[in-house]
């Protein structure tokens, strides 16, 4: 049964104000923000330092004017994207944190999980414990649905996968059994039809939310998987793993079935940890423990360009919705932005682009160059940041009756 909290004893803290050392309060810190850059890349950077501990993850929110990240250190903080500033800090768990999610429909709580056991769901403005729920053993993982109605955790000693009404704390599914190994991602698919895992068992799979049945196993890779993502259109899904690639999935044609996936690799030379897709689907960002951070061209399955800043492991990687920007955690204790809007000016990009046979054009907008198939009607003359402020995104239905006919009863064959 979830804890509700209703006393008002709240476990956060501003760094806006100053109050009494308590033991509560000893992760406080002073942040800072500094601009740095990537002189081979020629992209920005903002390094934002507070956690006293690694980051485990990290993403934005409020209309991309906020960042929230989870730490090693025990706390959650929300920065100021435009300053870098720690606004809020909270001290939500008693050990590590290893994830903070927050829905982009819901953006007055967020859930965490801890290695103290429990997925907690906050107050963001007043820091107040709304609820929690315990599993057997560390959380290794935690997901909030699309429309902010549902809460998804995982264990790493029992391998059970729990469901929680995100308003009211109680659990509505338990499926155990799911996975042989520690489940190491956990996420709903963009419409929260389906809950998808990954796991060190090296499967994913993907778990009706009404029956709790695991619909689809995929197996394509030969050690840990990390994480996963899917494309807010539905066409897209991919893996990542410590195997060095990433598995990439066209589930709206369904040629993964008969041809495999596609798969990414060579740019990281270890561990790949997590990925995450842009807001349009057209690149896919992935993070590693050799430091790198590696931005890839989906559609023509090719490395765009790949970064580097961190000194230690890159543990998770997030695009804002402008798909302009991108927010790392890292094991070094702390947090950067990177500023993606020269990266398709930089000699390389464009060099790699017109090898595949792309136009290069100029924005009529912004007048900066972009790239086109050369199939495309050639009235396009608006690049993909300025198209992004006008268009309406639609979840393809890619769990159709039909569809889920189709769907393989083992995993696909090995590439």
């Amino acid at each position: 049964m979830p804890t509700i909290i209703t006393d008002k004893t709240s476990s956060f803290v501003s760094t806006r104000h100053s109050r009494k050392t308590s033991k509560s309060d000893t992760n406080l810190t002073k942040s800072s923000s500094t601009w740095q850059q990537d002189e081979r890349a020629k992209i920005r950077q903002r390094l934002i330092e507070g956690h006293q501990d690694g980051v485990n993850s990290v993403e934005f929110c409020f209309d991309d004017q906020k960042i929230l990240s989870a730490s090693t250190d025990g706390t959650c903080r929300l920065w100021d994207f435009d300053s870098g500033n720690e606004d809020k800090c909270y001290n939500t768990h008693d050990q590590h944190v290893t994830a903070a999610r927050m829905s982009r429909q819901n953006r007055f709580r967020f859930v965490s999980a801890g290695w103290d056991k429990k997925v907690c769901m906050w107050d963001v403005e007043t820091g107040q414990c709304l609820w929690s729920g315990s599993h057997k053993g560390i959380v290794s993982c935690v997901g909030i649905s699309n429309d902010g109605s549902s809460v998804v955790s995982a264990s790493d000693l029992d391998f059970t996968l729990k469901v929680w009404d995100a308003n009211t704390g109680q659990m509505t599914r338990e499926v155990k059994d799911l996975h042989t190994s520690t489940l190491t991602s956990c996420n709903f698919s963009p419409n929260d039809d389906r809950i998808v895992t990954t796991s060190m068992d090296m499967s994913t799979k993907f778990i009706d939310l009404k029956t709790g049945a695991n619909v689809l196993t995929l197996g394509d890779h030969i050690n840990i998987i990390s994480g996963c993502d899917m494309a807010r259109n539905g066409r897209w899904f991919a893996t990542c793993s410590w195997d060095k690639t990433i598995k990439l999935f066209d589930i709206a044609t369904g040629s993964y079935r008969s041809q495999g996936p596609i798969t990414l690799s060579k740019y990281h030379e270890g561990c790949i940890s997590s990925c995450h897709f842009s807001p349009d689907g057209s690149m896919l960002v992935s993070g590693g423990y050799d430091l790198n951070l590696v931005i890839w061209d989906v559609e023509n399955a090719i490395h765009k360009l790949k970064l580097q800043g961190h000194s230690d492991w890159i543990e998770d990687v997030r695009f804002n919705e402008g798909q302009d920007w991108l927010v790392t955690a890292s094991k070094d204790s702390t947090i950067r932005l990177w500023n993606l809007e020269e990266a398709d000016m930089i000699p390389a990009v464009l060099e790699t682009k017109k090898s595949l046979g792309l136009k290069i054009l100029t924005c009529t907008n912004c007048q900066k160059p972009f790239s086109i198939q050369t199939v495309e009607d050639s009235r396009t003359t608006i690049c993909v940041f300025c198209r992004m402020e006008e268009r309406q995104y639609t979840v393809i239905d890619y769990h159709s009756d039909s569809q889920n006919e189709s769907l393989p009863a083992s995993p696909p064959g090995e590439d």
